[in-house]
């Protein structure tokens, strides 16, 4: 019987797993540096908490079953829901705001493509409660300094406020379902298909021109001035353009520059409530975006307090696309520093001893289990390109003694054993 993985599923070898925990951990040093702390929701949720937040069709989307005692569950699709669902059973009576930060595996029925898998990892950061252009732009530089610290150079974080648009449909009295329709067009980024839409329903033609206009403006910050005599005369829509320009005023006091404003995100999900952002790298191609986030309301939903929340995640497995094509080539981390080689059996239990008291300094150590001769453990210590091995013999021992080989330069010497320890953490640093 043939058994493979499943369709849209992938093993991970031993090289790809140190990058992916080395970018892992990399983002989790820059969280915890921002006062963030890490929290964790089960792989699999009832399948309301997802229909609630994104309608009954993410059924068709979605891994969803029913338990032995017939209660309706799902793999979870994405963690923004879970914690939600998380602050509103444990956290809602804690002071606020609560910055948290979660990392884990999604699942979507969806067909497999480049780039997308049934089965992937998110990684992100909630503020909950702290609604304020500060937050804001501490989430958006937050995000920037973690892709600063993974090396990465060529990305750019559009940023825009939803109130613009918004204030715009607001104005034209555009019915709930065209305000929808609209909102989800605009979010594709699809202007032809926009002006069909705008064409279809029933709305004041000089909000479909502005709402033209609006979706096409991206540029640096100069846009805030053009954009204010486009909309002067729609208050809700300068409010947001206000916000929007004070949040770019306290961004760049956090050190950061490397923006666009973007009128044209507008998140299809009526749930957000003002500032939305969106991450490219540009050395990703057509599928560049590597996180989204913004500000919304979505505990709401879900029963409870009327709290705002700013967040994104980072697409962990594109941002390790990313990291390995648009970064800055990293040192190769090496799995083990040195070998410890019994040359007989005779010598194997002082051969495991050595190099458990190695491991136990922090020392990066194998040590030969099966036997081998010296020739072949020699050879595993070159495909393991370690730097030192530690050849255990009968002789040396009565002496008290190890030899060091120097694998790269092949010189040996004689050492002490009480001294060899020491040695090898003062070579390795």
């Amino acid at each position: 019987m043939d058994i493979q993985r499943p369709r849209g599923t992938r093993d991970f070898l031993f090289e790809e797993m140190k990058e992916r925990r080395e970018i892992e951990n990399t983002l989790r040093r820059v969280f915890e540096t921002y006062g963030y702390g890490e929290i964790k929701t089960p792989l699999f949720e009832d399948l309301a908490l997802f229909t609630k937040k994104s309608g009954e069709e993410i059924t068709g989307q979605i891994y969803h079953f029913q338990d032995k005692s017939g209660r309706e569950l799902a793999l979870r699709p994405e963690l923004t829901a879970p914690v939600s669902r998380l602050y509103i059973n444990e956290l809602q009576k804690s002071p606020k705001p609560l910055k948290m930060y979660y990392f884990g595996s999604c699942f979507r029925y969806e067909r497999p493509q480049k780039g997308r898998y049934r089965q992937f990892w998110q990684m992100g950061c909630e503020l909950i409660g702290g609604k304020s252009p500060e937050s804001e732009a501490e989430i958006i530089a937050m995000a920037a300094h973690s892709l600063e610290e993974l090396g990465v150079k060529d990305f750019e974080i559009h940023i825009g406020n939803l109130g613009i648009i918004r204030g715009i449909l607001h104005q034209a009295n555009a019915p709930k379902i065209v305000y929808d329709t609209i909102m989800a067009v605009i979010d594709k980024g699809e202007v032809e298909e926009l002006l069909k839409t705008l064409n279809e329903v029933e709305i004041d033609p000089k909000a479909s021109e502005i709402l033209i206009k609006l979706v096409g403006m991206v540029g640096q910050r100069e846009i805030i001035k053009e954009t204010s005599e486009i909309i002067k005369d729609n208050p809700k829509s300068v409010e947001a353009l206000n916000e929007l320009d004070e949040l770019l005023d306290i961004l760049e006091a956090f050190g950061f520059t490397n923006y666009k404003v973007n009128l044209g995100i507008a998140r299809g999900l009526d749930y957000y409530s003002g500032i939305v952002f969106e991450i490219y790298a540009q050395g990703l191609g057509a599928q560049k975006q590597i996180s989204g986030g913004g500000t919304y309301n979505l505990i709401e939903i879900f029963g409870g307090e009327k709290v705002e929340s700013t967040g994104f995640a980072f697409g962990f497995d594109r941002l390790v696309e990313c990291v390995r094509l648009c970064g800055e080539e990293k040192t190769h981390h090496k799995t083990v520093d040195v070998y410890v080689a019994p040359v007989s059996k005779d010598v194997k239990l002082k051969a495991i001893e050595i190099a458990q008291k190695f491991r136990k300094d922090g020392i990066k150590t194998e040590v030969d289990l099966v036997g081998r001769k010296l020739k072949k453990i020699l050879n595993q210590a070159n495909n393991l390109q370690v730097d030192y091995v530690i050849l255990v013999g009968e002789r040396d021992l009565k002496e008290g003694k190890v030899t060091v080989k120097n694998m790269e330069s092949g010189e040996q010497e004689l050492v002490e054993i009480e001294s060899v320890t020491q040695m090898m953490i003062d070579l390795l640093k």
